[in-house]
């Protein structure tokens, strides 16, 4: 357990300065977007990129990772969703509540911190996750939240912003020109690929140390009370039932003949087992969600993460 904690730290440690720098005003907060746009357009790209291109086409396009871990996302979104819809949580808040119970911190963390725990090969069950959150758990998660304004186009109108939303991003883009390369051996000219190494070597540091800023300035930007059962059972739920549930439905998968390897079903429950994808609180903001809520269940997280992230490495490697 303690060399794990001695693996895991400095992420965890990353993630605390940045809170600390937002929170004492070291780091102004109107300096934060930038940080986050440098990491989101250029720094994550590029690592998405050189993980994609050297990682075999075969593994990035793994069908028994995708179904798995498909399955599972859905059943934690309908779970949550149910289980908190109330008169106090609408569709919009239930919705984007599920959205952080099911959508762990991968491209921010898991990659990097994946990569220096189990290696390089860790990288493609990574990535095919990043493809299923992005492009089917959140598109899910967008459409419920519209429901709250019923009307004749709510859910149309949602999947439109969804797709959208995908086509700009510029992380699913990255990783589909990183399995091209991988499968075509394509390798950059040398100048070009020290620059991108030079960008994938800053989106670990820097894109952790936002998500302590990012955290910070949704706590110090939110008055409004919220009681600690609407986010607590939440973050719960993302850091123990999400991992336990990959696993059950990963060993069972294996017990009926999909090939799904011991090694990737390993990789699959630590993703699951990070705390919530900090990204989550913009999109809350942007659909007008209680953006309150959905910082505190992402907070919450990130901070038991450090034990029970760790304790799940130890249990699991």
């Amino acid at each position: 357990m303690l060399s794990v904690l001695l693996i895991t730290f400095p992420f965890f440690a990353l993630v605390l300065c940045g809170y600390l720098a937002a929170r004492r005003g070291v780091l102004p907060q109107p300096a934060i977007p930038g940080l986050n746009a440098f990491v989101l357009y250029f720094a994550l790209p590029c690592m998405l990129y050189r993980f994609g291109a050297s990682t075999p086409i075969g593994q990035l396009l793994d069908p028994a990772v995708a179904g798995v871990y498909v399955l599972c996302a859905l059943v934690m979104v309908g779970a949550t969703v149910a289980l908190t819809r109330n008169a106090r949580i609408g569709w919009n808040d239930a919705a984007f509540g599920a959205l952080v119970a099911a959508f762990p911190n991968t491209g921010f963390m898991g990659v990097p911190l994946l990569v220096a725990l189990l290696g390089a090969q860790s990288a493609g069950p990574a990535i095919v996750t990043i493809v299923v959150d992005m492009v089917i758990t959140s598109s899910l998660c967008i459409a419920l939240s519209r429901l709250d304004g019923a009307g004749t186009h709510g859910v149309g109108v949602a999947l439109r912003n969804a797709f959208k939303g995908m086509a700009t991003n510029p992380m699913p883009w990255s990783i589909a020109l990183g399995a091209l390369a991988s499968a075509l051996q394509f390798k950059l000219p040398g100048p070009v690929d020290k620059t991108v190494a030079m960008l994938a070597d800053a989106a670990s540091p820097v894109a952790l140390f936002t998500i302590g800023a990012v955290l910070a300035r949704s706590q110090m930007n939110e008055h409004e009370q919220v009681p600690a059962r609407d986010y607590v059972p939440v973050a719960l739920a993302k850091l123990l039932v999400h991992p336990l549930l990959v696993w059950g439905a990963g060993t069972a998968a294996m017990a009926l003949g999909v090939p799904l390897t011991p090694f990737a079903l390993t990789v699959l429950v630590l993703l699951a087992a990070l705390p919530s994808a900090s990204n989550v609180s913009l999109l809350a903001e942007k659909f007008g969600a209680n953006n309150g809520r959905v910082a505190r269940i992402i907070l919450v997280s990130t901070a038991l993460a450090f034990l029970s992230f760790s304790a799940a490495v130890a249990l699991l490697t």
